[in-house]
């Protein structure tokens, strides 16, 4: 392992760009498929409390892959772990579509339990843009990835129309041609992650930390996972994570059926989601270079205050601008905290304890969004989309809380959860 190979910024960068080109395919790729899965839910099944099954599925299956594919990338790399698991996606897209064309309920789902690999996948490739950048530039290297959901966001609604027009004219039902361009899309993301994403970030972030080891990262044994997590800072970050996700999804899942209700056609719909997204990923620049300049804290409150005025706002009108003004908030809210959470994680990680960690971490967002999913089409059944916006603001209070409550005992290294 020369210094050139494993030191040279261009190879950083490399990897950087490479990232930034998959998350931004992937991105789409599930943003086209995940608008319409509410409503393949409701078409299928014939309940609109079923509408946030589709995303319960999709988040537990990611869930409960993401220590496997955790664990896989640590033992055969980062490069082939994170292909293989685009590709899994690939299969599950077209069994999904397939399942939409044969009004086969259950085998949607199954595809969508596919599909889960692939997100798991996706998200796991900010953790590994962070192995090879040092702490200074930790946050600006993870927020340049998850920008590049900024072109997924804008791409993937805009995939929506064209590819049910195109299921259209082929005799098949509309909300199939969604799924049938994701899955083309993964599999450009699966190919490109396994030529381009060179040398491997996992050799490259082991070689780093012994040439240039950082002092917020555990030096010794690898830790238990649940030590690590009892941590003040590793509490907050993985709550800030999995809490700000969990809002963010229960108030999106339903949004398309809520407008559905208030007679918007799929364009209106795809528009909203569109300015969602767009919140999500196109200023994630922001919050990675303010973790860097303000710290990790900083950012996430910045980001649970945010969620907190997007559940305000979306509930108070359903026209077209109100609603994407809100969800506009969510995303960015979601942005702040999720970057601010993954650079607080990382920083806290000796080598030997990223890949165990990162996977329980992704664990346990997906199980808190899988039941904010499924949860959602139930409230939403019988409650309202302005109850469910108080329901997200009490929720975006606890990170709130709690990072406020790390930063002022932060500098009590032994502190730990009682």
């Amino acid at each position: 392992m020369s210094r050139t190979l494993y030191d040279c910024p261009r190879i950083s960068r490399r990897i950087t760009a490479t990232l930034f080109a998959t998350q931004s395919l992937a991105r789409a790729a599930f943003i086209a498929s995940g608008t319409v899965s509410a409503l393949v839910a409701i078409q299928l099944s014939g309940a609109a409390a079923w509408a946030g099954v589709p995303a319960a599925v999709l988040q537990l299956a990611g869930a409960l892959s993401a220590v496997l594919v955790g664990v896989t990338t640590e033992r055969i790399g980062r490069r082939s772990g994170l292909a293989m698991g685009l590709a899994v996606g690939v299969l599950g897209m077209g069994v999904a579509a397939g399942a939409i064309i044969a009004d086969a309920w259950l085998l949607f789902l199954g595809g969508l339990a596919l599909t889960g690999v692939a997100s798991a996948a996706a998200l796991l490739g900010r953790f590994a843009v962070a192995e090879v950048h040092p702490s200074a530039r930790r946050g600006r290297a993870i927020s340049n990835v998850v920008i590049g959901g900024a072109i997924g966001s804008v791409v993937g609604p805009l995939i929506i129309g064209p590819s049910g027009r195109w299921a259209q004219r082929a005799g098949a039902n509309e909300l199939a041609g969604p799924f049938v361009a994701a899955s083309v899309i993964l599999a450009v993301a699966a190919i490109a992650t396994y030529v381009w994403l060179r040398p491997d970030p996992r050799d490259v972030g082991r070689k780093m930390a012994e040439k240039h080891p950082e002092p917020t990262a555990h030096q010794g044994p690898a830790r238990p996972i649940y030590q690590i997590l009892r941590t003040p800072a590793g509490s907050v970050a993985v709550l800030a994570m999995a809490l700000s996700q969990m809002v963010m999804v229960m108030m999106m899942v339903v949004t398309s059926p809520y407008m559905m209700m208030h007679q918007h056609d799929l364009t209106a719909i795809s528009l909203v989601i569109a300015a969602h997204t767009f919140g999500m990923f196109a200023f994630s620049f922001v919050p990675g270079r303010l973790a860097d300049r303000w710290g990790r804290g900083w950012v996430i409150l910045t980001g649970t205050g945010l969620l907190v005025l997007g559940c305000v706002l979306a509930p108070l009108s359903p026209g077209v601008l109100p609603l994407s003004a809100g969800l506009f908030l969510l995303g960015l809210g979601w942005s702040f905290c999720f970057v601010g959470g993954s650079t607080l994680l990382s920083d806290l990680l000796s080598p030997a304890e990223r890949a165990k960690t990162q996977g329980a971490n992704d664990l346990l967002i997906g199980l808190a969004t899988a039941a904010a999913s499924f949860g959602s089409g139930l409230m939403f059944a019988f409650t309202s989309y302005t109850v469910m916006g108080i329901v997200g603001i009490a929720v975006s209070l606890v990170p709130l809380g709690l990072t406020g409550w790390w930063m002022a005992t932060e500098r009590r290294p032994a502190a730990v959860w009682l």
